[in-house]
């Protein structure tokens, strides 16, 4: 970043800081602070400008990275390119969700906005029904060819981060669930109702937990178990992850045990945490045990403390509870326990780490009975400690997020258009928004920023680097986007830009 720049961002915080400084008291002007009253609007004549100023940044990071490229030579789906390459229809809609864009039909704000077309160098964006029709092109195996394109642009990313930063992947997390998805749509082609009731789809989604990534979705019908066929999905996100990864953690819940590939994938070096539903014989198990192997869970602290702990607020749901003499569970203490464990489906043992939850089953103010129950973890991770598995298994719930944000963030759950195939092309094309935001993290020069943006949810994201005022001037051969504003993430955004720029990461794509 040129000195000036700095000087102008420096500028723009020291003025704003001033505007905010709460210790010098303003006097009282007698009316609201929002007061205005004479506001005109005019039209500009020849300067163009739109909202979605981090956009240039995002297809800078994208071209750099040869995602274009890559889609466009593995994935064969229109004839005549006329105007469009598979290209332009995937990253229309991704672009779209970053400009803000909530649905497919918001294709059409886009593709009507001269400065949003001139900032992309765009004659033109495909409609939304043209989207539409370019995702019913799709059957299975297309998808997965578009997934193992963005595949190949992710492991750049990743071989960058790898190159700049010690510890990297040292240990990734692959973790794997299943999702309900509704719809109000009665001619949704392979859908289904699910065990709730709900008509819809039931997706699978394949994270890495260590960058929030999604590495691989699969529609599938709502009928469908939570499960079903995510074995073969789990070994390409290994393939996926393995060149990069000292060591590899799959996780998942009490559906995802897997006892029929256990054995290879501890053959393969894989590691594995995964729920085991409390049936009988290894409640009998845990219960079997002395009380000698019992010990209190400890907990570990989700975070360290910076100056002291805070007081607990009133839990306010639970004080209703008592109040109107509902049925409350009160946990009144854990402990943790080991012991081998061989599933019917594998040929040898295994480490199962079991937690005991003494609950207290309360009516009112009066104590109905204590009950035991018991949560059970399959490892095959034997240097941690039992405290430390419970820990690793109770993190994975960090991808109920990711799914939230799946869902909600960039809509990517909503369903569009007419099928499973065609709604699932959608999906991925939708959750490329979702792991751009990732990869433009990770790419961040500064380690704290990278790590915060990272873990920064849709929203957040759009109105600290996406949605940024700019002016669009066309000069010579260069397309300048001209920002108009500030915010505090001005620095980092520019900094990230130059790095784009400036070449970004390189390595070669996997086929």
């Amino acid at each position: 970043m040129s000195k000036a720049y700095r000087n102008i961002i420096a500028g723009c915080k020291r003025k704003i800081a001033r505007r905010l400084d709460h210790t010098k008291a303003l006097e009282d002007s007698g009316a609201p602070e929002i007061s205005a009253s004479n506001i005109h609007y005019e039209m500009a004549d020849k300067a163009r400008g739109h909202i979605c100023g981090g956009i240039g940044a995002m297809h800078l990071m994208v071209k750099k990275l040869g995602l274009p490229k890559l889609i466009d030579e593995q994935l064969e789906l229109l004839k005549v390119h006329k105007p469009y390459h598979e290209s332009d229809h995937v990253l229309a809609i991704a672009y779209n969700i970053l400009a803000g864009g909530t649905r497919l039909e918001d294709l059409e704000l886009r593709r009507n906005d001269e400065a949003f077309l001139d900032g992309l160098g765009a004659r033109r964006l495909p409609d939304p029904t043209t989207a539409g029709d370019f995702t019913r092109r799709f059957d299975e195996p297309q998808i997965i060819i578009l997934q193992e394109a963005i595949n190949g642009a992710r492991q750049r990313v990743w071989a960058e981060q790898s190159a700049r930063t010690s510890g990297f992947l040292d240990e990734a997390f692959v973790d794997v669930d299943g999702t309900i998805t509704g719809t109000l749509g009665e001619c949704k082609g392979g859908m289904d109702m699910s065990y709730k009731g709900v008509w819809g789809y039931h997706p699978l989604m394949v994270t890495l937990a260590n960058t929030r990534e999604v590495l691989y979705c699969v529609n599938r019908p709502g009928n469908v178990a939570s499960h079903h066929d995510n074995a073969a999905w789990v070994d390409r996100a290994i393939a996926l992850v393995a060149p990069h990864a000292g060591r590899i953690t799959l996780r998942g819940d009490t559906d995802f045990t897997n006892t029929a590939h256990l054995d290879r994938w501890h053959k393969q070096g894989v590691r594995f945490i995964f729920g085991m539903d409390a049936h009988t014989k290894v409640r009998g198990l845990a219960e079997a045990l002395p009380e000698s192997a019992w010990r209190a869970l400890e907990r570990l602290p989700k975070y360290e403390i910076a100056t002291h702990a805070r007081v607990r607020p009133d839990n306010v749901k639970e004080r209703i509870v008592r109040q109107r003499g509902y049925r409350n569970l009160v946990l009144k203490g854990e402990s943790v326990a080991q012991f081998d464990y061989q599933p019917l489906k594998c040929g040898q043992e295994f480490r199962m780490v079991v937690v005991r939850k003494n609950i207290s089953v309360q009516q009112g103010e009066e104590v109905l009975i204590d009950e035991m129950r018991y949560f059970f973890y399959l490892t095959n991770k034997r240097g941690e400690s039992a405290e430390e598995i419970v820990g690793l298994a109770n993190d994975r719930c960090d991808q109920e997020n990711v799914i939230e944000q799946a869902k909600n963030g960039v809509n990517a759950m909503r369903h569009p258009v007419g099928d499973l195939n065609s709604n699932w092309a959608y999906m991925v094309m939708a959750l490329l928004a979702w792991n751009l935001k990732a990869w433009y993290g990770l790419l961040q020069p500064d380690e704290a920023t990278s790590q915060d943006v990272v873990r920064m949810e849709t929203r957040r994201f759009l109105q600290q680097f996406m949605l940024l005022p700019v002016q669009i001037v066309r000069a010579g051969r260069r397309i300048i986007y001209r920002l108009l504003g500030y915010n505090r993430s001005l620095g980092a955004f520019s900094r990230c830009g130059e790095s784009c720029a400036a070449g970004g990461p390189r390595g070669p794509a996997e086929p």
